[in-house]
């Protein structure tokens, strides 16, 4: 007996110790991740470090002395350039290593490799848009430029001199729950991190859904419903700019300029709020007489935070600011002379070609009278558990099949199959160089240089500098169209639905020292119509803009305080023009008491989105919801995606034709006005809210809008936890569904320029670090750190808490 007990225990033993070496579906291996020597545990920080440390690099030409602050940001002092970008590149791998892998394999289809098979249309999805294949030939532009491939190289270097010295106690804690091991950095992986950023300001399509709409209700109904030009807008270059340039001929559409019906896919709403805003003021309009610039891009917010701050320095060059984790350089920030900042532009830049092929083999398509052959490209896309997925991607001449078939595309609603894609961001470029440049500028013509090797996704730059010049130009590389080509599904075999070129760098919209003494943008329209070329036929919404526009109008004697607080703002310009009407509308003697409660809080509510507003949640629950009956019954159809009408063109209706036929019901035997809709919708505005969060009282805008910051995996308990917070998609503080102020900054130039900035969160990647989330408190506040821009390596501050040297 006892034999057999010695056996069962024995087994036992055995069992155990593989069950916990082995990864159980979403469980990591138990065993490794408990582990004392090597397991999570080693991943706890503390918050006090050594004063001073020594590492010697391979790889290192001199010596580098990194000064910490309080908030662990490095300042990094080189003796040349190959080891400021080395040291930048093992930096940002000490403090974000996991966060540089997942973005990199996310972009480049490699997900499935380390979390299965969960991943596998998204994999598909990025190799199918061409994503990599376009990474490819932005690197090709990078290493043609003997300077970027110095840089590149030596950021790469300096990644992999990390990862080299890692053993797997070291590996940060994803690593270790998702059970893999960080692998070398390539130079590939700096462009596929552009390639990311394209997707997400660039990478969206509402091209098949507009089809819909055309072939369902007809060209007028649809040019009247989706106007080119909105009835409300302020744009970024100010009307009445004249254009000082003789403009290219603009390209003629084609004869049959009209895409046909697809059917059978679903598209994803549209989110509203998903921006940023910039703007600079100029010296005549500050207390210091020398301009002040702000920057607040709005992005996914996520631990860790989508920028990593530093200040890189080296002989020519003395840059602050935060770059994106995979590549070198500054991407926001300000030197001793200039300062500049980024929104997106939203420029078309992405279309879609409908194809005919001669056969079900799809080896040949028609394109200018003859069959053309198709090219093919193989993607191995390696699954965790699985056989390898083989996939073969069919290329024209405009780009990539993406999908072959509806099944393929799955998930991904607003894809046309059968469509080729062509997109900007699949050509040859050398972005990162723009701010390799703009890092070293020191006036506008060194602006205005860097600007010309910046190709997507196209962005509104921001300048100001001590020579007391503000300037913003939406720019990039911007096909040359015909108007309103690509707002629906071209026909692929016709070439006047080509790409016609570029607008000329020289001819891109931009401004200087405008006579109103400031520059902004807020992703609204680029300019006023008379600009000769066509940029896109829809942009953000223009109520940000707008009420950017009329505060820095007002403004004499700003200082930086009056900067943040604009940043901060969260005054509703859309309740501003349409709650009147909507309040006019309703007839108060048809609600109930809570119904009047409500209305009561509307007469009494200042237009703020502040967190404790009750009077923000009524107007935005009441606004959505009316938005919704309006267009509900006409464009929500499931057997087909329909765009429907912005929130602009809805207002219009509102204020301007009350008893339109869209506000029918074409469900009900009445005909319904805008009255009527008003009325149902605040009513069911109001009973939504009282079954969700109880009687009026309880209905402060931060409880009714949860907020959380999320850990970039989503792993629970990583994350911020759902906290309150103010503003909206339309507000300048456009904190809404996820997204918000990434990076807020706000730069004095002047003869000692003074920066102040702030990111949602912490330096560290590292959920175990006080570093970690060490700065969201003053985010939440709304304030702002002073930025501390030292001179040299040996400039001393009692803000410095560690200095590191490298040597070789």
């Amino acid at each position: 007996m006892k034999i057999v007990k010695a056996i069962l225990s024995l087994a036992f033993t055995g069992l155990l110790i593989w069950a916990l070496q082995t990864k159980f579906g979403e469980i990591p291996p138990v065993g490794k991740f408990l582990n004392p020597a090597t397991g999570f545990w080693q991943n706890a920080e503390s918050r006090n470090i050594d004063a001073a440390d020594e590492l010697k690099l391979t790889g290192l030409q001199g010596k580098v002395t990194v000064k910490y602050d309080e908030n662990r940001i490095p300042h990094i002092f080189a003796e040349n350039e190959h080891d400021l970008y080395y040291a930048q590149g093992y930096i940002t791998a000490r403090d974000r290593l996991w966060q540089l892998d997942i973005q990199t394999r996310s972009a480049s289809g490699r997900l499935a490799e380390v979390v299965g098979a969960k991943a596998l249309d998204i994999d598909r999805y990025h190799r199918r848009m061409g994503m990599v294949y376009g990474a490819e030939n932005t690197l090709k532009g990078m290493m043609k430029d003997p300077v970027m491939r110095v840089v590149v190289n030596a950021y790469t270097e300096g990644i992999n001199s990390y990862v080299h010295q890692l053993s797997p106690r070291n590996y940060p804690i994803e690593f270790k729950l998702l059970n893999y091991a960080p692998e070398e950095w390539k130079p590939i992986n700096c462009a596929l991190l552009l390639k990311l950023m394209s997707e997400t300001l660039a990478g969206g399509t509402n091209e098949l859904a507009m089809t819909n709409v055309l072939n369902k209700f007809g060209a007028k109904v649809t040019n009247d419903l989706f106007p080119d030009y909105p009835m409300h807008e302020s744009p970024i270059i100010p009307v009445g700019t004249k254009w000082d340039f003789k403009p290219l001929p603009i390209p003629a559409p084609p004869a049959a300029f009209k895409a046909q019906l697809l059917t059978g896919i679903k598209m994803k709403e549209r989110v509203e709020g998903i921006g940023s805003n910039n703007w600079a003021i100029s010296g005549s309009k500050t207390a210091t007489g020398y301009p002040i610039l702000a920057n607040d891009p709005h992005l996914d917010l996520t631990f860790p935070s989508i920028w990593y701050q530093m200040q890189l320095s080296a002989p020519g060059v003395n840059v602050y600011g935060v770059s994106l984790p995979g590549a070198p350089c500054i991407v926001i920030g300000y030197n001793k002379k200039i300062s500049w900042g980024v929104t997106n532009v939203d420029a078309d830049i992405l279309d879609w070609y409908q194809l005919k092929f001669k056969d079900q083999s799809r080896n040949e398509y028609w394109y200018n009278n003859q069959w053309n052959k198709v090219t093919y490209r193989i993607e191995k896309i390696t699954v965790k558990g699985q056989s390898d997925i083989i996939d073969t991607v069919r290329y024209t001449h405009f780009g990539p099949v993406v999908y072959d078939n509806a099944k393929m595309g799955e998930g991904h609603d607003n894809i046309p199959v059968g469509n080729a894609l062509k997109w900007i961001a699949h050509q040859e470029s050398n972005d990162i160089k723009a701010f390799y440049l703009l890092n070293r500028g020191s006036n506008y013509t060194d602006y205005r240089e860097a600007l010309t090797y910046f190709t997507a996704p196209a962005q509104n730059f921001v300048f100001a500098s001590a020579d007391n010049d503000i300037a913003i130009t939406p720019n990039g590389k911007i096909p040359l169209k015909y108007k309103d080509q690509g707002k629906f599904l071209m026909d692929g075999s016709d070439p006047a639905n080509d790409w016609h070129g570029f607008i000329p760098f020289e001819q891109n919209p931009t401004v200087k020292n405008p006579p109103r003494g400031f520059v902004s943008s807020a992703n609204q329209s680029s300019t006023d119509p008379t600009y000769p070329y066509y940029i896109n036929w829809q942009f953000a919404p223009y109520e940000r803009g707008k009420r950017i526009n009329d505060r820095l109008g007002a403004m004499q004697k700003a200082t930086v305080d009056s900067m943040r607080v604009l940043q901060t703002d969260t005054y509703s310009i859309r309740a501003q023009d349409i709650l009147p009407t909507m309040l006019k509308y309703l007839d108060a003697s048809k609600l109930d008491g809570n119904q009047l409660a409500a209305l009561d809080i509307l007469k009494q509510w200042d237009k703020y989105y502040d967190a404790n507003s009750e009077g923000a949640a009524v107007f935005a629950n009441w606004w959505s919801r009316f938005y919704r009956a309006t267009w509900n019954d006409n464009f929500s159809d499931k057997k087909m995606p329909l765009n429907w009408p912005s929130m602009d063109r809805t207002e219009e209706l509102l204020l301007k034709e009350p008893n339109s036929v869209w506000f029918d019901n074409k469900k009900t035997p009445m005909k319904e006005t805008a009255v009527d809709v008003l009325s149902r919708s605040f009513n069911l505005a109001v009973d939504g809210l009282i079954k969700n969060h109880g009687k009026p009282g309880n209905w402060q805008w931060g409880k009714v809008k949860e907020f959380e910051v999320r850990h970039l995996a989503n792993i629970p308990g990583f994350g911020s936890g759902n906290f309150a917070s103010g503003g909206t998609g339309s507000t300048v503080n456009a904190i809404n569904e996820g997204h918000g102020p990434s990076w807020r900054m706000v730069v004095q130039l002047g003869p000692q320029v003074k920066g102040y900035g702030i990111i949602p969160g912490g330096q560290s990647g590292n959920p175990g670090s006080f570093y970690y989330d060490d700065m969201l408190q003053t985010w939440k506040d709304g304030k702002l750190k002073e930025l501390l821009y030292l001179q040299s390596p040996t400039e001393t501050s009692n803000r410095i808490k560690t200095t590191l040297t490298l040597s070789k």
